[in-house]
């Protein structure tokens, strides 16, 4: 009989949101496809609400049978599991259904896998097991570059079907590697590198270099510590920069003026013996003057569903909203329509006749919006961060780097599934193509998460 101090203790609000989010994914199905569902029978898997409902029963079954496996086993075979999903994505790109422009989904029986989602529970496992490795250090050059390298080898493959949308929540692994002590650096970059490519978007090409040399000026008065009256003199350097551009708008005088206060400040930097520093901030300098510059011209290039795309996003009065703003139009009115309280199970309109596009999958999250109101998205957006802060406890309290950096990856792929859907059908951000998780419709994802939770609660039983 075992005692007391062995029983094992379960996060109960971690199940309960588990399950809580599951149902209400189901009901929202039920709601978009309801018309498809009459004088259909449960087991009728040919009824969108019946397929969704077999998933469910596969998630659930997969979950408990995650629940009970020691997460050593998932330790131990972490490279294993690696390498299937890899050699999935692999078998996708030649067997594989081309649906909606991406060849990423492999057909069985009329029902369809997408391996990318179990690729995001390989690559978790992997990097989990290399960084808890004794030897690992990040600060070393060879360790970086296997720990990018777990991350890139599945990204590549799925930009090859291609799939950008699954493509960006691998991203998310950059977190753990953060945590670890990656360089800052490389986060500083990317975050320069994609506030520049939106801004050069916005802005013309002049106004842009204009900013960045206020910034490079403001950085280096931040580390030469022996200026004094710091604010001072950036509030003058700004106020005479934008007295020169009023004076004699797109005359060069305020770049010169600039340049010239950047390149005195320089050589007092490069005195103090700081010429690395000096060496780096000009070639990010130089790459960002360079990136600025090239983003329409580059933009004009792509195709005309890729330049849409962008300009629904950042340009969305320059969009036809009978073509590529209809899906977001109709997603905002359809959650502002919902109010506070909502209309009510089944009383959408916008959901009832179909105004919506893709609304059981990547705009799912407007039906909660129209039935349920504000009170539910909220409720679910609440439920989603009570989720991520189970999971951060675990990743704190836990003894074993492994459970640590899992419950971490696993964190960071709730986060970027989550912001970017609500975000997306809310047009603050662009329209990718990521499902809602546990919520949205389909089998893959579903099962995905379900292994990471059914995992995850596993660990939990082994923290303090």
């Amino acid at each position: 009989m075992l005692q007391r101090k062995d029983k094992v203790q379960y996060d109960w609000v971690l199940l309960a949101c588990y399950f809580c989010l599951m149902t209400i994914g189901a009901l929202a199905i039920y709601a978009v496809t309801y018309s498809q569902n009459i004088d259909k029978t449960i087991f009728d898997l040919s009824a969108p609400i019946s397929k969704q409902l077999f998933y469910i029963a596969i998630a659930l079954s997969i979950f408990f049978i995650c629940l009970f496996v020691d997460w050593k086993i998932w330790h131990n075979f972490s490279y294993v599991i690696y390498g299937i999903s890899i050699l999935l994505l692999i078998l996708v790109l030649i067997f594989g259904s081309e649906i909606k422009g991406a060849k990423a989904w492999i057909e069985i029986g009329g029902f369809s896998f997408q391996p990318s989602e179990f690729a995001k529970l390989g690559t978790a496992l992997a990097l989990s097991s290399f960084l808890s490795f004794h030897k690992t250090n990040l600060k070393q050059t060879n360790y970086q570059l296997i720990a990018i390298g777990i991350i890139a080898l599945p990204l590549f493959f799925i930009l090859m079907q291609p799939d950008a949308g699954s493509a960006i929540t691998f991203l998310s692994f950059f977190i753990v590697l953060f945590i670890e002590g990656l360089n800052p650096f490389y986060y500083l970059l990317a975050f320069l590198l994609m506030a520049v490519f939106i801004l050069s978007f916005l802005f013309p090409f002049y106004y842009v270099f204009l900013g960045l040399l206020l910034v490079i000026f403001v950085l280096y008065s931040f580390y030469k510590k022996n200026i004094k009256f710091k604010w001072i003199n950036i509030l003058l350097l700004i106020s005479i920069t934008i007295a020169l551009e009023f004076l004699f708008p797109l005359k060069y005088y305020s770049i010169l003026f600039i340049s010239l206060a950047n390149l005195i400040i320089m050589i007092f930097v490069w005195k103090e013996r700081n010429e690395r520093i000096v060496i780096v901030t000009t070639l990010v300098m130089a790459v960002l003057s360079v990136l600025s510059y090239l983003v329409i011209p580059v933009f004009n290039k792509l195709e005309f569903h890729q330049q849409e795309r962008i300009k629904v996003w950042l340009k969305p009065s320059e969009c036809d909203p009978r073509g590529s703003l209809y899906n977001v139009l109709q997603s905002k009115v359809a959650i502002g329509s919902g109010g506070l309280t909502g209309k009510g199970f089944l009383q959408g309109n916008m959901t009832k006749f179909k105004y919506v596009p893709e609304q059981s999958t990547d705009f799912i999250f407007s039906t909660i919006g129209e039935e349920q109101g504000f009170i539910g998205s909220i409720l679910v957006i609440f439920l989603f961060v009570l989720l991520i802060s189970r999971g951060i406890k675990i990743a704190e309290s836990s003894q074993h780097k492994f459970i640590t950096y899992f419950a971490t990856c696993f964190i960071g792929l709730l986060i970027i599934h989550m912001t970017i859907n609500i975000g997306m059908t809310m047009g603050l951000l662009p329209i990718i193509g990521i499902p809602l998780p546990l919520i949205s419709k389909g089998g893959t994802s579903l099962i995905s998460f379900s292994m990471m939770i059914g995992i995850l609660m596993r660990m939990q039983t082994h923290t303090k």
